[in-house]
C-alpha cells in the first residue's frame, strides 16, 4: 500500500540515503530555527559566517534588483568582512512614494520570495540542479557587474564556485537537499539582523529599511518590521508544505 503523501515528496528524498530521508523536513526546520537563534546571539554571525555573508548578498541584491525592475539603476553592491553591506541605486522621482518603499521592502522580502522558489525547485532533479547552477552563476555575475568592495570581490565568487561545484559534481539527492537548505537560508535571512528590522535609523545619517517604509508609507517602522518577519515565516512554511506535501510523514 502506498504511503500517504509519498507521491508529493521531492523525488530526491526518495532516493537519498535512509539517514538523510529520515531527517528531511525536520532537519530543515531545525536548521532554520538554529540559524535565526544564532544570528541573535553574540558571535553568532561568525559561527554562521558563510551564511551571514550569503544573507547580506540576498538582502542587498533584493534592493538593487527591485530598483532595476522599477526602471531605475543598480549602481553597486558592497559587502564587508563584518557581514554588513550596502546597495547603491537610483530610481525615478515619478515613482515617489511607492517606488522607494518597494525598494526598501525588497531588501528583507526579496530573499524570502527567491528562497521559496529555490525550495519549490527541489521537487525534481532537473529543476534542483538547474536552480543551483542559476544561483551559483548569478553570484559570479553579480560580482562582475555590481560588487565593488574588496571583501565582496573575494567572498561572493567563492560562494558561487562552491554552489556551481555542487551542481556539477554532487549526487542528485545532495543537490536537492542543498537547494532546499539554501532556500531556507534565503527565507530566514530577514532575521539576520532582527534589531535592524525593528530600528528606525541605521547609523548616524541614514534610515533603516523599515524606517524608510515609515517615511514613505506613514505607518510606523515596527509595524512594517513585524509584517515582514511574519510574512517571511509564512512564505517559508508554505513553500516547504508544497515541496513535501501537506500529508507527508517525516521522522526526525
Amino acid at each position: 500500500m502506498r504511503e500517504p503523501g509519498k507521491d508529493f515528496q521531492p523525488r530526491w528524498t526518495r532516493l537519498a540515503p535512509p539517514a538523510v530521508e529520515r531527517m528531511g523536513l525536520t532537519w530543515l526546520i531545525s536548521a532554520a530555527i538554529a540559524t535565526i537563534v544564532l544570528w541573535q546571539v553574540p558571535g553568532g554571525d561568525y559561527i554562521l559566517y558563510p551564511f551571514s555573508i550569503l544573507a547580506t548578498w540576498f538582502h542587498e541584491m533584493g534592493h538593487g534588483l527591485m530598483a532595476l525592475l522599477l526602471g531605475g539603476r543598480f549602481h553597486q553592491l558592497q559587502i564587508f568582512s563584518n557581514g554588513s553591506g550596502v546597495a547603491t541605486y537610483g530610481i525615478s522621482q515619478a515613482l515617489w512614494p511607492i517606488g522607494p518603499a518597494l525598494v526598501a521592502a525588497s531588501g528583507p522580502m526579496g530573499p524570502a520570495i527567491a528562497g521559496a522558489g529555490l525550495i519549490l525547485a527541489s521537487r525534481s532533479f532537473k529543476t534542483a540542479g538547474l536552480s543551483l547552477k542559476i544561483l551559483g552563476g548569478f553570484l559570479l555575475f553579480s560580482t562582475l557587474v555590481w560588487v565593488r568592495s574588496w571583501f565582496g570581490l573575494l567572498a561572493i565568487p567563492i560562494l558561487g564556485i562552491i554552489i556551481l561545484g555542487i551542481s556539477l559534481k554532487a549526487p542528485q539527492w545532495m543537490q536537492g537537499f542543498v537547494i532546499q537548505f539554501l532556500g531556507v537560508q534565503a527565507c530566514v535571512s530577514v532575521y539576520h539582523q532582527l534589531n535592524y528590522l525593528f530600528s528606525y535609523s541605521a547609523g548616524p545619517l541614514g534610515l533603516s529599511d523599515t524606517g524608510q517604509m515609515q517615511k514613505y508609507l506613514i505607518l510606523p517602522y515596527w509595524f512594517w518590521g513585524g509584517l515582514m518577519a511574519i510574512a517571511s515565516l509564512v512564505i517559508l512554511v508554505q513553500s516547504l508544505r508544497i515541496a513535501y506535501g501537506s500529508d507527508s510523514h517525516f521522522h526526525g
